[in-house]
């Protein structure tokens, strides 16, 4: 397997999930259907701080020279856009990253591939689609300049999907390595998607896009 075949492979496994993660209801679930400026902004901020510290965690633990380079680096990335993110935020103030049972389990792999895989694979694949809404959001409230902002953000993201895939090139060593990452990728996408239904029926709201 090389790296195309393996995003290719992922998102054809999970092309149901991923396209109800990218539907009109991500925000909705994401903010608790407190849909304004300040809770999407916090929202998306949130979001890429529990990415930094699931980074910077593996950073801290990973063995593999490669691995632990990119985790570095996907770290202050990740940071990088908090911080961009917070500074359109009306008062600026960071908001506190709460407990994500998402990132609990990424934090809970200690495979290399699957790290990786997980963790710049299916994560940022899950993270482009609510990042779409998020853009579509600002477009709606006529906010090009922000909406332009977050088109920046998912378009970083989504090179962090092929930096991923090119690093399990060389951090899989046999078709084991593969499966295990390929299973990783798909299982963080399928939890994410299990939150997010979860939490719309919580809501009173059907996850099932409407036909």
């Amino acid at each position: 397997m090389d790296a195309g075949e393996f995003t290719a492979t992922v998102r054809e496994e999970c092309e149901r999930e991923l396209d109800r993660l990218g539907s009109e209801k991500a925000l909705v679930a994401a903010t608790a259907a407190q849909l304004d400026r300040e809770h999407v902004l916090a929202s998306a901020a949130r979001t890429e701080l529990r990415a930094v510290g699931t980074f910077e965690s593996w950073a801290a633990s990973e063995s593999a020279e490669a691995a632990r380079a990119a985790f570095v680096g996907a770290a202050e990335r990740e940071r990088e856009h908090a911080d961009r993110v917070v500074a359109l935020l009306d008062e600026g103030a960071e908001p506190e990253p709460d407990a994500d049972p998402l990132h609990e389990y990424l934090r809970g792999l200690d495979s290399t591939a699957e790290r990786v895989a997980a963790g710049m694979v299916g994560r940022p694949m899950v993270t482009d689609r609510t990042l779409l809404q998020t853009i579509n959001f600002f477009v709606n409230e006529s906010d090009e300049r922000t909406a332009d902002r977050f088109r920046e953000l998912r378009g970083e993201t989504r090179e962090t999907i092929e930096e991923g895939a090119r690093l399990l090139e060389e951090v899989c060593e046999g078709d084991d390595d593969w499966e295990r990452a390929e299973a990783a990728a798909v299982e963080v996408v399928e939890r994410a998607y299990e939150e997010y239904a979860e939490t719309l029926e919580g809501m009173g709201v059907d996850p099932r896009p409407v036909c």
